[in-house]
C-alpha cells in the first residue's frame, strides 16, 4: 500500500532486521548452560520502508564488500541501517521494542557507532497487546486475521545457517522473507494505527488542527470530551478513522 502523505509530516520508518543465533558449547541438547561461549549474534539483513514510498530497502552482509573476507563482518550492513534511523522521526516494528531496536542498538555499540538522532518507537506488537484480545500477537496471525496478507515461509533454520555459509539461494530467500515482514508490517500498522493513543504527532509541522495519526486535514467535529471542570471539542479524522481532542471550550 502506497499512500500520498502532507507535506512536512513527521518521517516513519518500518523495519525489520534478521540476526544470526549465538554460537557456544554445551553439553546436552535441552535447557544446558553454555560452557563455553563462541560467538556473539551479529545482523545478517534489515529491510526497511519509508511511509508514503513505494521503495522497500533490503541490504544483507552480501551485499558489502567486507563479506568477501569475513562473513560475520556486518559493520558496513549496520552502518546503513544507521544512516536510515538517523533520518527516522518514528520508527514502526514489531516487537521493535523488545528484540529490533535493542538488537539494533547493540551492533551500533558493537561496531563503535554512537546513537542515531533520537526517534519515537511505534511497537506493533505492544499496541495489539495493548488495545485487543487477540488469540494471538503475532504478525504473521495479525495479518490474516486482517485480511491484510502473511509471512512468507522460511523452510525453519536451514535457511539461518544457509546464510552463515555464504548459499547465495538462502540470501535471496531470507531476503525475500525480510521484504515481506515489511510489507505486512506496514498494511497491519495501518489498521491498528487509529487505535493508538497517544500516536506521536505526525502532523506537529503541517498545522495544529491536524490528525495526530495521519497527519490529515479533514477533521470532523463529532461532539465533546469532559473532564470535571472542562469540556474539549472532539474530532474525528475522515482520512484514518482516528479521535483527536480540539481546543479547550469553557463553560460560561
Amino acid at each position: 500500500m502506497t499512500l500520498k502523505l502532507a507535506k512536512n509530516s513527521l518521517k516513519v520508518l518500518f523495519l525489520d532486521i534478521e540476526t544470526s543465533p549465538n554460537l557456544g558449547w554445551c553439553w546436552g541438547k535441552y535447557e544446558q548452560n553454555i560452557i563455553k561461549f563462541e560467538q556473539e549474534s551479529y545482523m545478517l539483513c534489515f529491510t526497511a520502508k519509508w511511509l508514503g514510498s513505494k521503495e522497500v530497502i533490503t541490504f544483507g552482509l552480501d551485499d558489502f564488500p567486507a563479506y568477501k573476507k569475513d562473513k560475520k563482518n556486518d559493520s558496513e550492513l549496520v552502518k546503513k541501517l544507521w544512516e536510515l534511523l538517523d533520518e527516522a522521526d518514528i520508527v514502526v516494528a514489531h516487537n521493535g521494542d523488545s528484540f529490533d531496536i535493542k538488537k539494533t542498538n547493540a551492533r551500533f555499540l558493537m561496531n563503535g557507532l554512537g546513537p542515531p538522532s533520537p526517534f519515537r518507537s511505534i511497537d506493533t506488537k505492544k499496541v495489539a497487546k495493548k488495545y485487543f484480545l487477540l488469540n494471538s500477537n503475532k504478525l504473521d496471525d495479525i495479518g490474516k486475521n486482517l485480511n491484510v496478507g502473511k509471512k512468507l515461509s522460511t523452510g525453519g533454520f536451514k535457511l539461518w545457517l544457509g546464510c552463515m555459509d555464504g548459499n547465495e539461494t538462502c540470501w535471496k530467500k531470507m531476503k525475500k522473507y525480510n521484504k515481506q515482514d515489511v510489507v505486512l508490517l506496514e498494511d497491519v500498522y495501518l489498521k491498528l494505527r487509529p487505535w493508538i493513543n497517544p500516536h506521536p504527532n505526525v502532523g506537529i509541522n503541517i498545522c495544529k488542527h491536524s490528525c495526530n495519526n495521519c497527519g490529515g486535514s479533514r477533521l470532523q467535529r463529532r461532539g465533546f470530551s469532559y473532564s470535571r471542570q472542562v469540556k474539549y471539542q472532539r474530532f474525528q479524522c475522515t482520512s484514518c478513522g482516528a479521535w483527536k481532542q480540539g481546543p479547550v471550550e469553557k463553560d460560561e
